[in-house]
């Protein structure tokens, strides 16, 4: 095969160009286009912890999407873990989806938490004591909110919630709170 180039097409390499062409003259495929993003609006929560009673109403992310330090901040404070007073930093997924709820719900709600973050020693003793928590929840890693809206129904809240597709929904209506976290998509 001196001086010219020779290439044998196998069904893989026909198929690779086939798609390559396809893809030139019609643009990407749906499932490879980027998502449109949507325009950013104020981030802006009313929180209070069922625990401690402590209520915070603060605006944690600019129209321009840029987050406020000092908010996240007050945000991890009121989100600690109740029984040993730890704090960590709480997910912005985890308060992104929290908004968002709190937005399709009307907005303006003051959100009830029932647990935020969980220190692993907490974890562990609601463990011992037979609460049929996760070993490896993600409320230890500041990724999990259990809450409640007042004057929302808690079986609309879920309904809600799982529309969004934004992570992890638990429904537990016996102790009266929605689990939301930022975890993959799914629901118990």
């Amino acid at each position: 095969m001196s001086g010219s180039t020779h290439h044998h097409w196998t069904r893989r390499s026909f198929l690779k160009a086939s798609l390559v062409s396809a893809l030139a003259l019609v643009g990407r495929p749906v499932w490879a286009q980027e998502l449109t993003p949507t325009p950013v609006t104020e981030g802006r929560l009313t929180l209070y912890n069922t625990h401690t009673h402590e209520r915070l109403d603060v605006t944690y992310r600019q129209p321009s999407g840029e987050y406020d330090a000092e908010a996240l901040n007050a945000i991890d404070q009121l989100l600690r873990c109740h029984y040993t007073n730890k704090v960590t930093k709480i997910d912005p997924d985890v308060i992104e989806f929290v908004s968002a709820l709190d937005k399709r719900l009307g907005g303006g709600n003051e959100i009830h938490v029932i647990s935020g973050f969980r220190s692993p020693e907490y974890n562990r003793l609601l463990r011992r004591t037979g609460r049929r928590v996760a070993r490896h929840s993600l409320h230890q890693f500041g990724k999990a909110i259990d809450l409640r809206i007042p004057g929302v129904g808690l079986r609309e809240v879920r309904k809600t919630a799982l529309a969004l597709r934004h992570g992890g929904v638990g429904y537990y209506p016996r102790r009266g709170f929605v689990h939301v976290d930022s975890g993959q998509f799914r629901y118990w």
